[in-house]
């Protein structure tokens, strides 16, 4: 199984910036598509961006799109989040995924889940 590890969130006004960091290890194999989902209190999880094995394809939430970009780094076996221009809806517990992607962007599905990192956004 893939053990994923989230950090960088924190608590900001709105405006600011944050990124987050998932580490992946173990067994990678089938979960070369990474991604992030986040979940608000009282809400389910929801999808936010994924990212596909190359890199060269990348895949948003339209609530999201033009303010987060996601990246990795094939060779740390990491994927970044960089959130700018943040607002108090985006505040959740962020979770990073590892999946094939069709499962990522049509299932929100994940090989296994991490503690989550929480992002606080403060009006």
């Amino acid at each position: 199984q893939v053990q994923l590890v989230e950090s960088g969130g924190g608590l900001v006004q709105a405006g600011d910036s944050l990124r987050l960091s998932c580490a992946a290890s173990g067994r990678t194999f089938s979960n070369a598509a990474k991604g992030w989902f986040r979940q608000a209190p009282g809400k389910e999880r929801e999808f936010v961006a994924a990212i596909n094995w190359s890199g060269d394809s990348t895949y948003y939430a339209d609530s999201v799109k033009g303010r987060f970009t996601i990246s990795r780094d094939n060779a740390k076996n990491t994927v970044y989040l960089q959130m700018n221009s943040l607002k108090p809806e985006d505040t959740a517990i962020y979770y990073c995924a590892a999946n094939r992607l069709i499962s990522l962007l049509r299932l929100g599905s994940s090989s296994s889940w991490g503690q989550g990192t929480q992002v606080t956004v403060s009006s």
